[in-house]
């Protein structure tokens, strides 16, 4: 029952070309796997999709960030040209001098793009991992959002219909596990995290520590072991 890995480049070696991933990560770089990134950079698996809420925005804005410091997100995928297609509700620079590397390719008609609100883009996941096929939402209802989808009524009011969503993969950052997979995060790092843990064949952990089983407080424990398959701590 021991999931600990030695490495990150072990964690990750076998993603395969084409692979639906799942990266956590809200703007900075706190709740971002990033040592994960860097070993599927290294890896260099191809055609990847990835479902995140951004596109990769820290290594763009410094948000979140040591000055001078740049920071690993999913814009080093892009930029190594092995993302083809992204989902994700805020895939653009706040500063339009600014552009990330998913825009960039973008413009240039590299990689393809799936715009998600937030709350849905979290729904869909959550969906997924609960084996629910579809539901209805009003988010986005009347809007290019709803284009191609299916609409009903209900109560007066428009509804989009939107799918669940799982991945192949789950790479995810965590403050503490035990070796089984028990986890807690920590701070903003919660933002996806436990959604995505669900909805994946297989979900890989990088995290500050690995305790021993017995002891995290079960109550405070944030994605049960059953739903974690790797473990690498950050030395």
């Amino acid at each position: 029952m021991d999931k600990t890995v030695p490495s990150f480049a072990e964690a990750v070696a076998d993603i395969p070309d084409g692979a639906v991933l799942m990266i956590d990560g809200f703007a900075g770089p706190g709740g971002t796997p990033q040592n994960l990134i860097r070993a599927l950079r290294d890896h260099g698996a191809h055609e990847l999709t990835i479902i995140s809420n951004t596109a990769g925005l820290a290594s763009v804005i410094g948000f979140g960030t040591i000055p001078g410091d740049r920071p690993t997100d999913i814009g080093v995928l892009v930029e190594n040209r092995q993302v083809k297609k992204v989902v994700a509700s805020f895939p653009v620079s706040p500063s339009p001098s600014k552009p990330t590397a998913f825009e960039t390719a973008y413009q240039r008609g590299e990689v393809e793009l799936e715009v998600v609100p937030q709350g849905t883009l979290a729904e869909r996941i959550r969906a997924g991992g609960a084996g629910i096929a579809a539901f209805y939402t009003p988010t986005g209802a009347g809007t290019m959002i709803a284009d191609g989808k299916e609409t009903r009524e209900f109560d007066g009011r428009e509804y989009v219909m939107e799918l669940g969503i799982k991945a192949d993969f789950a790479l995810l950052r965590a403050h503490q596990a035990d070796t089984m997979g028990n986890t807690v995060y920590r701070g903003t790092s919660r933002n996806f995290n436990e959604v995505m843990a669900t909805a994946a064949n297989v979900t890989v952990l990088e995290v500050d520590a690995i305790v021993n089983i017995g002891d995290l407080d079960p109550a405070g424990v944030h994605t049960p072991g059953l739903y974690v398959n790797r473990i690498v701590q950050i030395l």
